[in-house]
């Protein structure tokens, strides 16, 4: 009797220290950046709706330099000399080993972005998984997906061509921007806050201003430029005593 009373009393302790479960993913806030759209460039009112999918389709003569590019390669290629497939392994091997990290950030409808730096050798997946882990709980369920543009390159873990490529064979090292689009359109909107988790949304701050760059010679600099034959000494007036030789000659044929 004795027994059954104990082991009651360790279920219902079992039972009290059960928390209710909740759908709720912890975010780590130390795994985002978060970009405000520009100031300088406001949506106007027909941007409010997504590009239509010709806008994306290449052009004849984008076809053609594409095609053109395309040849040079191939020629470039075939005039190279012959590797081993050991040499062409460890050759991108050494090039993977410069970029160990990607940058990726992913571009809302509205401009404003996530960012987040992965390893190289991540799949795509991890970068699904974590734009959806910033959503509410309310969007989560909703398809999207990641694509870059001009032209436009969807990356969907459903294409067997892209899942089992890691970032950096996906081209995407070491930096790229990914745009979203919502399968609902609603969601798609350009003039609207994406649904984002309130604590994601509280990250966001302006980006940083391009740098800018004064090509403007100063005053004391006329005159002053490199000489034709080198040197950076004044520009050079004064007749042939600073002539080649070689110049001097031919002029007295």
């Amino acid at each position: 009797m004795e027994t059954t009373q104990s082991n009651q009393s360790d279920n219902q302790l079992n039972v009290d220290n059960v928390q209710p479960s909740t759908d709720t993913q912890s975010v780590n806030l130390a795994d985002y950046k978060v970009w405000n759209p520009p100031h300088s460039s406001p949506a106007s009112p027909g941007d409010s709706q997504s590009l239509p999918d010709t806008f994306f389709e290449p052009t004849t003569e984008e076809l053609k330099s594409v095609f053109a590019q395309q040849s040079r390669l191939t020629q470039n290629l075939v005039n190279a000399p012959l590797k081993t497939q050991a040499i062409r392994e460890r050759e991108d091997k050494e090039k993977q080993a410069r970029f160990p990290t990607t940058r990726i950030r992913v571009k809302f409808p509205n401009q404003l972005i996530l960012e987040r730096t992965f390893p190289s050798t991540d799949k795509i997946k991890s970068v699904y998984a974590w734009v959806r882990n910033s959503l509410t709980e309310e969007a989560k369920p909703i398809k999207f997906v990641l694509y870059q543009t001009p032209p436009r390159r969807e990356l969907r873990v459903s294409d067997t061509t892209v899942k089992f490529q890691n970032l950096y064979q996906l081209h995407l090292a070491p930096s790229s921007i990914l745009h979203l689009s919502f399968e609902e359109a609603s969601l798609n909107s350009q003039v609207k806050t994406p649904p984002l988790l309130p604590e994601i949304l509280a990250l966001a701050t302006d980006l940083p201003p391009p740098p800018t760059f004064d090509d403007t010679p100063k005053s004391d600099d006329k005159g002053k430029g490199r000489s034709f034959f080198g040197g950076s000494g004044e520009s050079s007036t004064s007749g042939d005593s600073k002539l080649p030789k070689w110049l001097k000659l031919s002029g007295k044929k």
